[in-house]
């Protein structure tokens, strides 16, 4: 009769899960043992924490769409986990998270690392907020039914993380129990479709619309629906406006692609959202950092604008704009339709919307006035726009870029052209640090053929800088670019913005003068077996960025960046009730028709 571990293990084999990220303890030390046994089909990595590990997997599956699992013990280990799978469950990414709990003989003793405050082995009400479902079997007969509604859970309809608790004992126990039968389940193995008087009606709106555009999120990605889109943009000539994680959906090179929206998006994204009397929004959930705070006439102007909103969440239909039409539905099967639709139409007029072109162009030629001319500017410390320049000019363009929160992460949503999608990982909805790079890791690992590269701000960095131990034990060759401003800049620029420029405790500083400090980033790296670079002038950058991916193996940059030139917002962001600041280029509309300068 199989062993509990064996079972697990034997799932995750048919599963075609191929690594197990995850960190030793006395509660699945018993797991352990039967992964050394199938150590030549599953690979154990283990990294030095387990939101490390979490954000690994994160990483994992937002480049391959695959998803791996990991594994952490009872108490602190399983409780380490939270803040990665809060990062992956608020941005839609899948993993399997593996904890280990106390025997189930000994539940409510209160034995060491239990919870047991309000219920036995209660570390599934910790994690439960930040998953899709937790499971909890505790006898061994229990498992094949969790291990597959685990699965099925993690990557149907909305992906996110699925937790299943599994007290020791039942990794050793036996029973006389077998798998459940089935193939192996995947992403978008089912897709939901739209009704087919919607999308009439909506194809509809959209040909009758004089200044529409299109607003991408995650759910086109995670839907593998690029093609799709790209064709229906196109055919239509629709400008098309992406969140982060939609980034790369649509090659953001192309002219009818207006970048990023919101307090640090592009400017004619901005009057193209305000301005717009149509949105199509596909896979995107208008949280507040991408819709201004949902302050009218900042990014969207709804209800002016007439809204189409498609989604295969149920609970993002509606959320903050009731849409004229709601669509709930996937979003390649969506766009198929939408194409399928058009085909049996006659072709509309591919310049009844030249007029709308002509003034985004206008906006965009402001734009990039405004902005051009400190892209190539040579500075020690380096100018924020540099870096971002010589990233562009030096990184494949098929390569992967991790981002953790910060304001290194603002300059790259503002100015960063994504060619391809899976290849812009953020930190969105939770926002998450140690995120970028931890999950440059795994998103090597999926694709080890592709250049990836951590842009991660020192914040960030010196909060996960054991990564720098995994790259070298496993060999994992990704190269971090460490933004280093010396501060937590984001913050800062928030308290000189609403507290009238007073500074406290945003700084990193050190000393009788208090000069600015951080630990020699490149030593640091160096002590771990990484080799690295510090970079003061912004002459040596691009230099050293493409010795660093030539080297292909673990590199460490340390760039030095002027903390004191911030994004320039075009849109905002509101912290209730603290008044907050206008957009410093362009004008914005305060209501349909009504536009006010902003200097």
């Amino acid at each position: 009769m199989p062993k509990g571990a064996e079972l697990i293990t034997e799932h995750l084999i048919k599963e075609k899960i191929p690594y197990v990220f995850g960190i030793c303890g006395h509660g699945n030390v018993g797991f352990l043992d039967e992964l050394y046994q199938a150590r030549d089909k599953i690979t154990l990595i283990s990294p030095r924490h387990e939101q490390t590990a979490g954000h690994m997997a994160d990483g994992y599956f937002r480049v391959k769409h695959e998803a791996v699992a990991t594994l952490t013990s009872c108490g602190p280990g399983s409780c380490n986990l939270i803040m990665a799978s809060a990062v992956a469950m608020t941005d839609s990414s899948a993993f399997l998270a593996i904890t280990a709990n106390v025997p189930s003989s000994q539940f409510n003793r209160s034995p060491f690392q239990e919870i047991s405050k309000h219920n036995q082995a209660d570390f599934p009400n910790v994690i439960r907020p930040v998953t899709k479902r937790s499971f909890q079997p505790t006898r061994v007969d229990m498992l094949p039914l969790a291990l597959r509604q685990a699965t099925s859970t993690m990557l149907s309809g909305r992906p996110g993380p699925v937790n299943l608790d599994v007290p020791f004992n039942l990794f050793q126990e036996e029973a006389d129990v077998a798998l459940e039968p089935g193939a192996p389940q995947r992403l978008n193995q089912r897709r939901s479709a739209a009704d087919p008087t919607d999308i009439a009606k909506a194809l509809a709106m959209v040909v009758a619309a004089e200044r529409p555009v299109i607003f991408i999120g995650h759910g086109v990605a995670l839907s593998e629906a690029s093609e799709e889109l790209t064709a229906l943009a196109e055919a239509l000539q629709i400008p098309v406006i992406s969140s982060p994680n939609g980034m790369g959906c649509y090659d953001m090179t192309k002219p009818l692609s207006l970048g990023f929206i919101g307090r640090n998006g592009a400017y004619h994204a901005n009057q193209a959202g305000r301005n717009c009397d149509l949105v199509l929004a596909v896979g995107a959930r208008f949280d507040d950092r991408s819709a201004s705070s949902w302050m009218p006439g900042y990014s969207w102007n709804f209800p002016d604008s007439k809204l189409i909103h498609v989604d295969v969440d149920h609970s993002e239909l509606g959320r903050n704009y009731e849409p004229d039409l709601g669509i709930l539905a996937d979003a390649k099967t969506f766009l198929r339709q939408m194409l399928q639709e058009l085909s049996s139409q006659e072709t509309p007029n591919p310049t009844r919307l030249a007029g709308w072109h002509q003034q985004i162009a206008k906006w965009k030629a402001a734009w990039d006035e405004f902005t051009a001319p400190h892209f190539n500017t040579h500075a020690s410390p380096m100018r924020p726009e540099r870096v971002v320049t010589d990233c562009k000019n030096v990184i494949p363009e098929d390569a992967i870029l991790t981002f953790d929160a910060g304001v290194h992460h603002n300059w790259y949503m503002q100015f960063w052209t994504a060619r391809r999608p899976q290849k812009m990982l953020n930190s969105w909805g939770f926002s998450g640090m140690g995120f970028g790079p931890s999950s440059v890791l795994g998103a090597k690992l999926a694709a080890p053929d592709k250049v990836c590269i951590s842009v991660c701000g020192d914040g960030g960095f010196s909060m996960v800088p054991h990564v720098l131990c995994t790259a070298v034990e496993y060999n994992i060759a990704v190269v971090w670019v460490v933004w280093n401003n010396f501060v937590w800049g984001a913050i800062r620029d928030l308290q000189y913005g609403l507290f009238e420029g007073r500074e406290h405790g945003t700084g990193f500083y050190a000393g009788a003068n208090q000069k600015p400090y951080n630990p020699d980033f490149a030593a640091w790296a160096r002590a771990a077996g990484v080799d690295a670079i510090t970079v003061t002038k912004s002459e040596d950058f691009a230099g050293a960025l493409e010795h660093a991916i030539k080297a292909n193996k673990p590199f460490l940059i340390d760039v030095h960046v002027d903390a004191n030139i911030r994004p320039p917002a075009t849109g905002a962001w509101v912290l209730p009730p603290t008044p907050h600041k206008e957009p410093v280029f362009g004008e914005r509309q305060r209501t349909a028709g009504s536009f006010a300068p902003v200097v």
